[in-house]
């Protein structure tokens, strides 16, 4: 294998403007090793500033949206540009523009390569699948999120894109068990799927013996809460802050910091205002990767109040750095926090319950070292044994 050469297709990848988005890159370092050359390709948006004035066009698409290419190690990482506009009855227009501008890509570059692995099935696995037909070339593509468990049940454009990528598939891999079934529910052949979780890197995500609170201006006589997660309708923040303000009357010395980015910053204020927690609930804004590990190693508590998720990888780095997790019963923290020596899980939606758990997290005397030896099996060195197996038993 270790002459051959990969070639990975993403939505996102980590680049200079956004250095949030680590967990490709975790994953692709991961696995560099066996590989001869990894090329990176993650087709992206092009918005002309004329239509950053309107106010509906989200406003991740309005900065960093033309990343540098870049390369490291034996790994090139490209982003070509192609025009797209955030409407629903257009995406099969953006799959098509993003496969022609790969193409291109792949032909002005000269890039060889022997396997092909898409992360999403939309629409970096329609690209995959595309190229598989151009070029026969083998293809895994991995469901991650909305992709696998809502975007084709929803939209019937959707699932024939999905359907048409998946049914290209040489195998596909997916990071958890409820993905897994929602996966056979669009028809993909048990014996060609598989269930690999998402990763940590264990370099990044770690206990600090520092002060981290103190590197954070955060008093030390406080217990801290984190929530790290964009600030979207689908990751529960509200319901967090709601429950903050019943934590808080029967705790005062609770600090609750949400580290994230998103259009429902405003109302999420409001609603801190409005339930006077201004002093108690923080939004701090989106922080690079490579800084998360500060904020979860400053924290008491954990915390992800989501209504669904698929995996949850925050969690799984949240204790790394051996913090205890109360998580909703979203779909992914079920496989993660499997008992309550981990955390607790409570009902998405419901303030009340989570009060009561965090309140009695923020209590308990939690084995720091029962925490650190359980999530070792997320590693990312760990999980690209089994990311290995599956690129072995596709190439051969």
């Amino acid at each position: 294998m270790s002459t051959k050469n990969l070639l990975v297709l993403a939505n996102s990848f980590y680049h200079s403007n956004c250095k949030s988005i680590g967990i490709y890159k975790t994953q692709v370092d991961a696995v560099a090793e066996n590989f001869n050359r990894i090329y990176v390709i993650a087709p992206t948006p092009h918005l002309p500033e004329f239509f950053g004035r309107f106010k509906w066009i989200p406003q991740s698409w309005k900065k960093g949206i033309n990343p540098i290419d870049y390369s490291y190690k034996n790994i090139s990482v490209y982003f070509p540009n192609f025009f797209m506009l955030p409407l629903n009855f257009l995406r099969k227009t953006y799959a098509e523009e993003a496969y022609k501008s790969t193409l291109k890509l792949i032909s002005e570059k000269n890039i060889n390569f022997d396997l092909i692995h898409a992360h999403f099935i939309y629409y970096a696995g329609y690209v995959g699948a595309k190229l598989k037909e151009r070029y026969k070339k083998p293809l895994i593509i991995t469901g991650h999120g909305t992709d696998v468990y809502e975007l084709p049940f929803r939209f019937k454009n959707f699932e024939k894109m999905a359907k048409y990528a998946l049914g290209n598939a040489d195998y596909v891999t997916t990071v958890s068990k409820s993905n897994y079934e929602k996966l056979i529910e669009l028809g993909v052949d048990k014996e060609k799927v598989t269930v690999i979780p998402n990763s940590y890197d264990k370099n990044i995500f770690k206990p600090i013996p520092e002060d981290c609170k103190e590197g954070l201006n955060i008093p030390k006589n406080k217990k801290i809460i984190l929530s790290v997660g964009m600030l979207e309708e689908i990751k529960g923040h509200e319901y967090l802050i709601k429950a903050m303000r019943k934590v808080i009357d029967k705790e005062l010395d609770v600090l609750c910091f949400m580290v994230g980015s998103g259009q429902l910053k405003s109302k999420l204020q409001r609603l801190i205002n409005n339930l006077n927690l201004d002093d108690y609930v923080k939004l701090v804004g989106a922080k690079p990767h490579d800084e998360i590990p500060i904020w979860m190693n400053a924290c008491d508590l954990f915390v992800l109040p989501s209504l669904n998720e698929s995996f949850g990888v925050v969690q799984i780095e949240a204790m790394a750095c051996g913090k205890p997790v109360v998580a909703t019963r979203n779909g992914g923290s079920e496989e993660i926090v499997i008992n309550e020596k981990l955390g607790y899980l409570v009902e998405a939606k419901n303030p009340g319950e989570m009060t009561e758990k965090i309140l009695l997290a923020l209590n308990n005397e939690w084995d720091k070292e029962y925490i650190l030896n359980y999530v070792k099996k997320f590693r990312s060195d760990e999980i690209a044994k089994e990311t290995f197996k599956v690129y072995e038993k596709v190439i051969n």
